[in-house]
């Protein structure tokens, strides 16, 4: 198996209700990164919900905090790492969704990295093909790392 190599940098500007370590987001963006060869380089914040309504107002035009979202990275930088992204992800968000669809805090915050990360190499749900596509790399992902389909 390949394994890529990534430097994280993690953010934390919310820390409640509950939110993962660094070596945790690691681990699942990992996961996602499984099979390639490149370095690379990934920024991950967490937010509480009015930074991530601002976000989301301001580059998708909803007014509303959102669980996460992926802004595309600067490529190649001098050391030779693929600079992929940022990925901001707001706690009370996941925490809300997690008690909604009975998850454990942990399952759905990997499910939010990883659906992240995806987006981040390019892969969309903009229409029906797509999402089907998009989910069944998140469904394998996350089995890989021993967690349910999150989709059921």
């Amino acid at each position: 198996m390949l394994l890529a190599r990534l430097q994280l940098d993690v953010t934390y500007s919310a820390r409640r209700p509950w939110v993962p370590t660094a070596s945790q987001l690691r681990a699942w963006a990992m996961a996602a990164l499984t099979g390639r060869r490149e370095r690379f380089a990934l920024d991950v914040h967490v937010v509480g919900s009015l930074r991530s309504r601002r976000l989301n107002a301001r580059y998708r035009g909803k007014d509303r905090p959102t669980n996460v979202l992926s802004f595309a990275g600067a490529g190649s930088s001098p050391e030779g790492r693929l600079h992929i992204g940022e990925l901001v992800i707001c706690a009370p968000v996941v925490a809300r969704e997690a008690r909604a669809q009975g998850k454990i805090p942990q399952q759905h915050w990997a499910h939010m990295t990883v659906h992240g990360v995806l987006h981040l190499l390019g892969f969309d749900h903009e229409d029906a093909a797509e999402a089907r596509k998009m989910a069944a790399a998140e469904v394998q992902i996350l089995d890989r790392l021993g967690f349910s389909n999150p989709y059921l």
